[in-house]
């Protein structure tokens, strides 16, 4: 049985707290991931905890009439409790070593591994059309998993929205970008 699973990173948003909300133009990002997806079937959808996550698809879920799941697992890694001044260097230094970790916060092997589960379990029910939105940084970790060539560039050039399609064929996942 083919499984598709459509993994979104959240339209714009004013800020990177939990409680961030889409800015105007996210707003009207979410619209157009609905209209995005009016002609593919849609069995579920899981999401991130921040309300920037639920907001970005909450139009689709309202339109098809399917609860969002949450699941604390799709949450944005956390690269350090500390502000760091730097931290896009030390974002790009985890890139190349999954194991590398700075205080208080979580490795990329770490956060791949939360991401993978939320992918393995949806893959293990009955639903061939799931929905998962999720942040740049796990949608990023998760496609490399299945790609080890994704990486900090390909990272970078993640858009707000992104939309990849993740297709499940006698369990070899492949995935494509489909966001226009």
């Amino acid at each position: 049985m083919l499984k598709k699973i459509y993994v979104i990173r959240h339209c714009e948003a004013e800020g990177q707290s939990p409680e961030a909300q889409l800015t105007d133009r996210g707003l009207e990002q979410a619209l157009d991931l609905s209209e995005f997806f009016s002609n593919i079937k849609i069995d579920r959808i899981i999401s991130s905890p921040y309300k920037r996550a639920i907001d970005s698809i909450y139009p689709l879920a309202k339109r098809l009439n399917i609860d969002v799941e949450i699941d604390r697992k799709l949450t944005e890694r956390n690269l350090s409790i500390k502000n760091l001044s730097d931290w896009f260097e030390k974002l790009r230094s985890t890139f190349v070593d999954l194991e590398l970790k700075f205080e208080g916060g979580e490795s990329s092997r770490e956060a791949m591994k939360r991401i993978v589960e939320v992918v393995e379990e949806a893959h293990s029910r009955n639903n061939n059309n799931i929905v998962i939105v999720t942040h740049g940084n796990l949608m990023s970790l998760l496609l490399m998993y299945f790609n080890k060539d994704f990486g900090f560039d390909d990272w970078k050039s993640l858009s707000n929205p992104d939309v990849f399609l993740l297709i499940n064929e006698s369990n070899k996942v492949t995935f494509q970008r489909i966001w226009k």
